[in-house]
């Protein structure tokens, strides 16, 4: 007697990959060895990128401060170095999005630091 195979099963599996991976370039996109291939390492740098996208963030809002706290004549170091003496408790997304949309705001915040 022949082996039942459960093809529905099967080819649906197969087809959500295909889905996933609409939109890829050449054989990645309707190859199914290839497309779940591609599928698995898209995964991969997701995972890894979720974890890359909060330091470069950082970077960025150090950047922002750095440049922010420069034109009031301080550096970055010396800026943050004061802002943490005096205890005042802003974290730097707060403060890049001040020097970057509220100049007049963080103007403040670096004259109650000086």
């Amino acid at each position: 007697m022949p082996r039942s195979v459960n093809h529905v099963a099967s080819k649906e599996r197969r087809k959500k990959i295909l889905r996933l991976t609409k939109g890829y370039w050449g054989a990645r996109k309707n190859v199914w060895t290839i497309a779940k291939n591609a599928f698995e390492k898209g995964l991969t740098y997701a995972y890894r990128d979720r974890k890359n996208k909060k330091r470069e963030f950082r970077s960025l809002w150090i950047q922002r401060i750095n440049a922010g706290a420069r034109q009031h004549g301080m550096s970055y170091s010396e800026f943050m170095g004061k802002l943490h003496k005096k205890g005042i408790e802003l974290n730097r997304k707060v403060l890049a999005d001040l020097a970057m949309n509220h100049p007049e705001a963080f103007e403040a915040v670096v004259k109650a630091v000086k």
